[in-house]
């Protein structure tokens, strides 16, 4: 599978609750990790045991070197990694006792991947199983990568925007948001499950193959073309970061979308599975299981 799509240096910090305008408070802890939607559900679905591949740019500081190390270290092909004057991306995240969180992007060197970086990787694209977008890159890059990718597209529509090319949604198989970005795309209200199988299915009426709503501890609303709208609860656990949850549960479905053997809504029910895992652990990437660590559901896939 190849993502083309971002790739961030976490900042986090923990606090008992999370500042108000104005507000100094006081952290309880620090870590600095590897994110960006992008690269989250690339090393996700490396991480898994899938042939991962992404299209990112980097810059030309200390950053943008060990996040070059990392895609590496993790298996992640960085053949289609460039390199561009300047910074590299950042987000500033801050996390409170509920697990709950607050983030900041500096999208830096993100901002240069480009339709021509695009096209030098056509082949890769084209021939992938899987294509994963976001929104953390130039959007006429997305679109580009849509039409190049001849495999299934999943498109995750984060950070949220008010509106999107009409297009663009016929170019997704799946088209993924959680709760307060379907309502800030499509200007309903969700914050139940019917509001969310309403926004899912505003999803197929505007051209998606599959809406699909995450909705973080109750899981996911999705539907498929005409078919009923389907709910997939998450396995209730003790959160301790959510951060990088809904990029985790992007990963795995991407690593498991080519799994024949498995109905879509089981990729759906296992990808909450390993999503569900990320949150028990701090940090981003850092909490993102492997094949190994959850035996009990690969047991079930291979």
């Amino acid at each position: 599978m190849t993502v083309v799509g971002s790739c961030m240096t976490d900042l986090i910090s923990y606090v008992p609750e999370l500042p108000k305008p104005g507000e100094t408070v006081h952290g309880t802890s620090f870590m600095m990790g590897f994110g960006g939607k992008g690269a989250n559900q690339a090393v996700m679905s490396a991480k898994l045991g899938a042939n991962t591949a992404m299209v990112a740019k980097l810059g030309t500081d200390s950053f943008g070197d060990n996040y070059m190390a990392n895609l590496k270290n993790v298996g992640v092909n960085v053949e289609h990694v460039g390199v561009v004057e300047g910074s590299s991306g950042v987000a500033t995240i801050t996390v409170d006792s509920n697990a709950e969180n607050v983030i900041v992007l500096a999208a830096g060197a993100n901002n240069h991947l480009c339709e021509e970086d695009v096209k030098l990787a056509q082949e890769l694209i084209s021939q992938s199983a899987v294509v994963v977008c976001q929104m953390e890159v130039p959007l006429p890059t997305t679109l580009a990568a849509l039409k190049t990718a001849k495999g299934v597209r999943i498109f995750n529509a984060a950070p949220a925007t008010k509106s999107l090319p009409a297009e663009l949604y016929c170019l997704c198989d799946i088209f993924c948001v959680n709760e307060s970005e379907a309502q800030t795309l499509l200007g309903v209200p969700v914050t139940t499950l019917e509001d969310a199988k309403v926004a899912a299915g505003m999803l197929v009426e505007r051209g998606a193959g599959c809406g699909m709503v995450t909705l973080g501890a109750q899981g996911v609303i999705y539907k498929q073309g005409v078919e009923e709208c389907l709910h997939v609860p998450c396995p209730q656990v003790k959160a301790l970061d959510t951060t990088g949850a809904g990029d985790s549960f992007i990963g795995a479905l991407a690593y498991l979308m080519p799994k024949t053997h498995l109905t879509f809504k089981e990729v759906v029910e296992r990808s909450c599975q390993i999503a569900s895992l990320s949150v028990t652990k701090k940090g981003t990437q850092s909490s993102y299981p492997e094949a190994k660590d959850i035996e009990c559901i690969m047991s079930y896939i291979k």
